[in-house]
């Protein structure tokens, strides 16, 4: 009989995470954002990881457990996103002050650049190219090709340790199901991972009870699940925001 892939809590689910992990975050600030296990991750106390992420968090209130989180925390030597800045001018970042400082390492990634570098890891393909960032600094000093007329940035495929994401459902053999902007990074991230942990908003159900052709990411791709409980104990603040959206 198979091995179940639930496991009985956030804190079992991270707890052999190693320092120094690549880890991926899903999410875009709503649906896909794991904050459970990010929540856990604070607790446990990873160091020197790096956090590939759509934008590292802390710009909304009330804020809710992120990249930015652990970077106060000291757990974290780099993040790769797609927003190491606020978008708006008054909004400040908590990352903000301590990559000015020198204390961690930022890679800024065009954000179809970071997805398409996620599912490539996960195809099996270790590079493309793009002209997403040509002539811009995130080019310079980088390899470029000319294919009919167009000149392209060479990027490589970006595999990952450990993802964590967030599903709408499952089933007990890990294939998910993601409603909303829950199926943005959420797939490519778990593709991407040789370790990928969900977090089930709604519901695990028997093998089998999903039909095929609404399964988002199939359960090879997945190892470990813990349902999200119901409230007090799970943070039914953000599953209630989530369903108004």
């Amino acid at each position: 009989m198979p091995r179940s892939k639930t496991v009985e809590s956030f804190a079992a689910a991270v707890a052999d995470i190693p320092d120094g992990a690549v880890i991926a975050f899903g999410g875009f600030a709503g649906p896909g954002t794991p904050y459970n296990l990010t929540r856990a991750l604070l607790d446990q106390g990873a160091r020197r990881l790096t956090c590939i992420a759509n934008t590292t968090g802390g710009a909304h209130q009330p804020r809710l457990p992120d990249v930015g989180m652990l970077v106060e925390n000291g757990q974290v030597a780099k993040v790769i996103c797609s927003f190491t800045a606020a978008t708006r001018p008054t909004d400040v970042l908590p990352f903000t002050k301590y990559h000015e400082a020198g204390e961690v390492e930022a890679e800024l990634v065009p954000q179809g650049t970071l997805a398409e570098r996620l599912r490539a890891a996960g195809a099996g393909i270790p590079a493309f190219y793009t002209p997403t960032a040509v002539g811009t600094e995130l080019a310079e000093g980088r390899e470029t090709r000319v294919i009919n007329g167009r000149e392209y940035l060479l990027e490589y495929a970006l595999p990952c340790d450990i993802a964590f994401i967030r599903a709408w459902r499952a089933d007990a053999a890990g294939n998910l199901q993601f409603r909303l902007s829950q199926r943005n990074f959420c797939p490519l991230m778990g593709m991407a991972a040789k370790l990928t942990i969900v977090e089930v908003e709604e519901e695990i159900l028997p093998a089998g009870a999903l039909d095929p052709d609404h399964i988002h990411l199939p359960g090879i791709f997945v190892q470990r699940m813990v349902q999200v409980p119901p409230p007090p104990e799970g943070l039914w603040t953000i599953r209630r925001q989530e369903r108004a959206r």
